[in-house]
């Protein structure tokens, strides 16, 4: 397939230009290694998601059309499961988070407004809010109704797992960027601020990275 779809050639046509199949299936992966390296639910790139799976429908389509005995049937079968697998570990890897992260996420999610970007897609924040429900109803009819009055309820400060956003993440810088602050003052010591290459790559707490890696600026490896 040569170009995106509407949505992505209206988001690159800010550069004069459209990204190729090979273009968004690099953005798929490099979607993928941030979601799985990141301890946080980042946005869903629903976009590229539907791309590559309009493309996948296109090389399908491609291989019935072609003649037997072509070698090129057996290297889009190749790419074919490539992507798929992408695409499958991309969601699986959402999913996981979700299930682990449900509260939080919802929570999230109800504080964005509504001129902000969606952190789930509509069928992740239906699958969210029904586990949410459902394991709510599990665990009071497990434990909670055998348990005195006055400890039924559940306070949400303290069974709401949220993700560990001081943990360690190796990236690599895609795009310069000045004066990161990467450790805040404090009575010990002063603020640490550095400044980013493109190219370089380290090891850092993912806080102080978190809307670079959302921007595209860093990407995890």
């Amino acid at each position: 397939m040569a170009d995106l779809t509407e949505e992505l050639e209206d988001e690159s046509s800010e550069e004069g230009e459209s990204m190729t199949a090979a273009e968004v299936l690099q953005k798929l992966e490099e979607a993928w290694l941030n979601e799985k390296f990141s301890p946080d639910l980042l946005e869903i790139k629903n976009d590229i998601v539907d791309c590559m799976l309009e493309q996948i429908k296109e090389m399908e389509e491609n291989i019935r059309r072609a003649k037997k005995g072509d070698f090129r049937v057996g290297i889009h079968k190749m790419e074919i499961d490539r992507i798929r697998y992408f695409i499958s570990s991309y969601l699986r890897t959402r999913l996981q988070k979700i299930e682990k992260y449900t509260a939080h996420v919802l929570e999230q999610e109800k504080a964005r407004g509504s001129d902000e970007t969606p952190q789930m897609s509509p069928d992740e924040y239906t699958f969210a809010k029904e586990y949410s429900e459902n394991m709510e109803n599990h665990f009071k009819v497990l434990a909670l109704r055998h348990m005195p009055p006055n400890l039924q309820a559940l306070d949400p400060k303290h069974t709401v797992m949220r993700p560990n956003l001081d943990s360690y993440v190796f990236l690599r810088v895609n795009e310069d960027t000045a004066g990161v602050l990467v450790e805040e003052e404090t009575a010990e010591a002063g603020e640490e601020v550095i400044d980013l290459e493109k190219g370089d790559q380290l090891i850092i707490r993912y806080r102080p990275v978190a809307t670079l890696v959302e921007s595209g600026a860093v990407g995890l490896i």
